[in-house]
């Protein structure tokens, strides 16, 4: 049976419910949560009431109040993406709110009530979630409750793939595709922040605009100019040192025209494909290319939370003080029943930015 046919089986055949029912004490305290019975369309996404998961050893549990989306949601939803073995089925990767209750041999000195983001393997679409303790962040200060949840995955993803994998240095030029992403629009603010020079892909002016105003060097809009010459006029013919794709397939051979030699191209994503039909491996071998994939949600909790740590160390700072040096970039908000919405919203790639979902309504959070 085809491998996307046996995931859409494994969800239909464990529900939302039932892995809660399963997994989650008997104690009687239920929560909203945005379940997928049957994977499919953005109809498919159903909320529902289910049990609420108790914080297990070294976990802190988190009553939610804004939720980000993410391109993985979309595949999870499809059916092809499927959570790790252990982790809760329901959809979302980032969550910021605050500490709910604490689970047992915690080593860390959280309270009741203190503002956390974290980031998820899974559970983030629900009014609660339980989180092992390293992948929990402070909320800067300034920022609310809806930024705050546009920094975990995204940001994290975008450090993990700079610092952990490409190991960009100062001076060089770094190449961001989807630029009004998440990961992009958090991409050019830390390439700034590492003293490289980020260039920009986009599919509109506007966007393009936007990244600019975060700090884009240059950018090019691939649906009307090739970025092959472009990124070749920046940088004087010799290419872009770095580049961070999650486009894949149908960008493969530009990619490889705009690399330097020796440089670094990352691939986190297939957004325009996983085929590749051409001489890849010949034209790489040219420019002593280095070709570096990297997930971040299939990753161990020892990596996960060495990646956490340093981010906290690193990165995180810079969102304080005004004015704040990073700030993450949101497009829009919905409100948890709307999120049939949110999700029509990102498959029309129109956000700019992050799409939060407001589990607790800014208006609410105070009463």
């Amino acid at each position: 049976m085809h491998p996307i046919l046996q995931t859409g089986r494994f969800l239909l055949r464990n529900t939302c419910e039932a892995i809660w029912l399963k997994r989650c004490s008997s104690s009687g305290e239920m929560m909203q949560a945005v379940c997928v019975d049957v994977p499919g369309g953005p109809e498919n996404l159903l909320l529902r009431a289910v049990p609420r998961p108790p914080p297990k050893d070294g976990e802190v549990l988190i009553k939610v109040n804004a939720a980000a989306l993410n391109r993985a949601d979309l595949l999870q939803r499809r059916g092809l993406y499927p959570p790790p073995p252990g982790e809760s089925d329901i959809i979302g990767l980032e969550v910021a709110g605050t500490v709910d209750s604490l689970g047992p041999g915690l080593k860390r000195n959280w309270k009741l009530a203190d503002r956390v983001m974290a980031l998820l393997s899974g559970g983030g679409y629900a009014e609660y979630v339980s989180v092992p303790e390293e992948l929990l962040m402070p909320i800067p200060s300034n920022l609310t409750f809806s930024q705050a949840a546009a920094v975990p995955e995204a940001w994290l993803t975008a450090f993990q793939l700079l610092v952990f994998i490409a190991k960009v240095k100062e001076g060089e030029v770094v190449l961001v595709h989807a630029a009004a992403s998440g990961v992009g629009t958090a991409a050019i603010q830390l390439v700034r922040l590492l003293g490289a020079v980020p260039i920009v892909t986009a599919g509109n002016q506007e966007k393009l605009q936007m990244a600019e105003k975060l700090g884009a060097s240059a950018g090019f809009n691939y649906k009307e100019e090739d970025f092959v010459q472009g990124v070749h006029d920046f940088t004087g013919g010799k290419g872009a040192n770095v580049i961070l794709d999650c486009i894949g397939g149908c960008n493969w051979e530009k990619n490889v025209n705009v690399l330097a030699v020796d440089g670094r191209w990352v691939l986190y994503g297939t957004m325009g494909g996983r085929s590749v039909n051409g001489d890849l491996l010949g034209k790489l071998l040219s420019k002593r290319g280095h070709l570096l994939g990297s997930l971040l949600r299939s990753r161990s909790l020892q990596y996960k939370s060495d990646l956490v740590a340093a981010f906290s160390q690193k990165v995180l700072p810079y969102f304080s003080g005004q004015p704040a040096l990073l700030r993450p970039v949101i497009d829009s908000t919905y409100k948890l029943q709307d999120i049939q919405d949110a999700h029509r919203h990102m498959e029309a790639n129109r956000n700019m930015g992050k799409i939060v979902i407001n589990v607790i309504p800014p208006s609410e959070e105070a009463r």
